[in-house]
C-alpha cells in the first residue's frame, strides 16, 4: 500500500524530525466524504427547489379556482337580477335577424376564423398570444404538455383594450347581444360591459355551439359547432361535436377518421422501425 510522509518539527526534541505515515487510502476516503457531502448538499438544494415550485404551481392552481368560483358567483348574480338578460341561440338568431340587433362575438382568432355570425361584430376578450418571450413561452409549453397537444385550444391573453373598442363601435344604450363558442368567455363580457355602464346586454346561453343549423345565419369553412375544436383530436375525429355529426352522416364520415387513425399508427409503426435501424447502423459504426 502506497504510504505518504509528511516531516513535522516536535515541540518536544527540535533537534529530530519525525514522520507522520498516512495512508493513500484514508485520503482518498475523506476526500470522497467531501465529494458525498457536496453532492448531497447539491441533491437537497435542487429537491428545495422542486418542492418550492411545485408548491408555487399548486398555490397558484388553487388561487385561479378560487378566482373562477368567485366570478361564477358574479355572472350568476348578474343574471339572477336580471342585469343581464338571457337568450337561446335560437332567440339571438331571430334578435339578429328579425330586430337588427347587434351580435358581438368575443371569441378569440383561432374560433372567429373558423366559423362567425353573418353581419357579428368581432371584438374578442382574450385573443391568442403570439408573443415568443420569457414570460410567454413557459406558458405556451405548459399549456402544449397539459393537453393543449391534444384539444388544440392555444395560450390566450386578456386584451386589456377590449372596452375600449366596444366603446368605439357601441354606445351604451345599445342592446348588445354578446356571445362566445360555449358561453364563459361572453358572461365575463358582460360582467366587464355592465361595470362599464352597458344596461341593455343579453347573452347567449351555452354560447355559438349550442346553435343548431337553422339559428343563426352562419359564414366561415366550417360549421359553427366545430370553431372550438382543434389539435390531434380534431384531426382523429375524437370530439362530442364530431361523434354527434358522425352519427348524423353515417359510416362514411367515420371512414374518414377510421383512415387517418390508421395512418397515424402506421407512420408511428415506421419512425420506430426507422429509428431502431438507425440505431444498429450506428451501433456497426462505432463497433468497426
Amino acid at each position: 500500500m502506497e504510504t505518504l510522509s509528511l516531516p513535522i518539527k516536535t515541540l518536544i526534541n527540535n533537534s529530530s524530525a519525525n514522520c507522520i505515515s498516512l495512508s493513500s487510502t484514508s485520503n482518498y476516503a475523506s476526500l470522497s466524504s467531501l465529494q458525498l457531502r457536496s453532492s448531497f448538499t447539491t441533491r437537497t438544494l435542487n429537491l428545495k427547489r422542486v418542492v418550492r415550485v411545485q408548491a408555487e404551481s399548486e398555490d397558484n392552481e388553487l388561487k385561479q379556482m378560487r378566482d373562477m368560483a368567485a366570478a361564477r358567483k358574479r355572472w350568476e348574480a348578474l343574471i339572477r337580477d336580471g342585469k343581464v338578460k338571457v337568450l337561446t341561440p335560437k332567440e339571438a338568431g331571430y334578435a339578429v335577424q328579425l330586430s337588427n340587433k347587434p351580435l358581438l362575438d368575443v371569441r378569440p382568432s383561432n374560433e372567429h376564423n373558423k366559423a362567425w355570425v353573418r353581419a357579428s361584430t368581432w371584438i374578442p376578450i382574450f385573443d391568442v398570444d403570439n408573443r415568443l418571450d420569457a414570460a410567454t413561452i413557459p406558458r405556451k409549453v405548459s399549456n402544449f404538455v397539459m393537453g393543449g397537444w391534444w384539444s388544440g385550444i392555444p395560450t390566450l391573453t386578456y386584451d386589456s383594450q377590449f372596452l375600449a373598442k366596444v366603446a368605439e363601435k357601441f354606445s351604451q344604450d345599445t342592446e348588445l347581444i354578446v356571445a362566445c363558442q360555449k358561453g364563459l368567455r361572453s358572461l365575463a363580457a358582460c360582467e366587464l360591459l355592465y361595470n362599464a355602464g352597458y344596461q341593455n346586454l343579453f347573452w347567449v346561453q351555452g354560447g355559438l355551439e349550442a346553435a343548431e343549423d337553422q339559428d343563426l345565419a352562419v359564414e366561415g369553412p366550417v360549421p359553427l359547432k366545430f370553431a372550438g375544436i382543434g389539435g390531434v383530436s380534431e384531426f382523429l375525429g375524437w370530439t362530442d361535436q364530431q361523434r354527434a355529426a358522425g352519427a348524423k352522416e353515417g359510416w362514411g364520415y367515420r371512414l374518414v377518421f377510421s383512415a387517418r387513425l390508421l395512418g397515424v399508427i402506421i407512420a408511428a409503426d415506421a419512425l420506430y422501425i426507422g429509428a431502431q435501424q438507425i440505431g444498429r447502423y450506428l451501433q456497426d459504426i462505432r463497433t468497426h
